[in-house]
């Protein structure tokens, strides 16, 4: 199965709408997790709406950095991360205590105590020094102290809160598929950048009392699970949105293909090392012989010996005098 994300348009209406497939993509995610072990199937359910969420906020925003979706809580999942870069390369991952109830909802899962967070960061790739990622942060629930059992709705109440756009999401996750729909509101920014600034603000009143968002938002919401992970895009968008006139289908290009990847090397963890300090990791190497750290995001191992760790706590200057003293 294919990693496929569509963009598309509702001709002559302020909708906008996103499409993402994630199949290889996501099975090859879930096969490094298996390697260390694997999730529940709740939880693997769960990263695969958020991976599919995290694609499609990319693809909404068209961020030059990476965006990270993040869930934290006192259930037994008490964090749960998807982050995708600009390039639509995602990863994923949880941290699991205690059992976890076959087809627990979002407030059994992460949200018992009602303290649960979720945020979303935008890290840009050309931060000026001293310039922090934003970060919005909402909780996992409404208003009304009721807890939402969905991640779609956690993420409606986000752009609502944050953003203050008009957002239906539709999300689904199996051991093959992770998939998802959006379907918003365009902002006036946006209505400007397509019809110009004059046409923007003469239809923002009329926006409001336009009944496209809402039909549109509503047909969305009865798209089903499996209608979404097995459907391909074209059928898909055609049986929801048959009746909308001139509904517009970008094709995915390459650069917009997601695809799993992950951003640990050998480097990051030789700094990380570093971080620990000399007497902590000789410590380690006392015990164990050798240092084995694992990435929670793929699962690769990294092993470092005696003289690998040695190595590695040299501060990059030291090693570039060396080199250059052999040269």
């Amino acid at each position: 199965m294919t990693d496929q994300l569509h963009k598309f348009l509702f001709e002559g209406m302020p909708v906008r709408g996103l499409l993402v497939r994630l199949g290889a993509s996501w099975q090859e995610l879930l096969r490094r997790h298996a390697q260390a072990g694997g999730y529940p199937a709740a939880v693997a359910d769960l990263l695969g709406q958020m991976s599919a969420a995290a694609v499609l906020l990319q693809g909404n925003i068209k961020f030059n950095g990476a965006l990270q979706l993040q869930i934290q809580g006192d259930g037994p999942v008490r964090l749960a991360v998807a982050e995708v870069g600009p390039n639509f390369a995602f990863r994923a991952t949880a941290q699991v205590h205690g059992d976890v109830p076959e087809g627990a909802p979002l407030s059994e899962l992460i949200n018992r105590q009602r303290k649960g967070r979720c945020a979303i960061t935008l890290d840009q790739q050309d931060r000026l020094p001293g310039q922090q990622p934003y970060q919005g942060v909402v909780a996992l629930g409404g208003a009304n102290g009721q807890p939402f059992e969905r991640l779609s709705e956690v993420l409606e109440h986000y752009m609502q809160q944050s953003e203050q756009l008009d957002t239906k999401l539709v999300l689904a996750a199996d051991a093959h598929c992770a998939a998802g729909l959006l379907i918003q509101r365009l902002p006036p920014s946006a209505e400007a950048h397509l019809s110009g600034q004059a046409a923007a603000a003469a239809r923002a009143e009329a926006r409001e009392q336009s009944d496209d968002y809402p039909r549109i938002a509503t047909l969305a919401a009865s798209l089903q699970p499996e209608e979404l992970l097995r459907l391909d895009a074209e059928t898909l968008l055609h049986r929801l949105f048959w009746q909308e006139p001139l509904l517009r289908l970008q094709e995915p290009a390459g650069p917009t293909q997601p695809r799993f990847a992950c951003r640990c090397s050998r480097e990051r963890v030789a700094a990380m090392l570093r971080s620990l300090g000399a007497a902590e990791v000789d410590s380690i190497l006392a015990e164990r012989e050798q240092v084995e750290i694992g990435c929670e995001f793929c699962g690769a191992q990294y092993r470092f010996d005696a003289v690998d760790a040695a190595q590695a706590l040299l501060e990059p200057p030291v090693l570039a005098a060396a080199a250059a003293r052999l040269q």
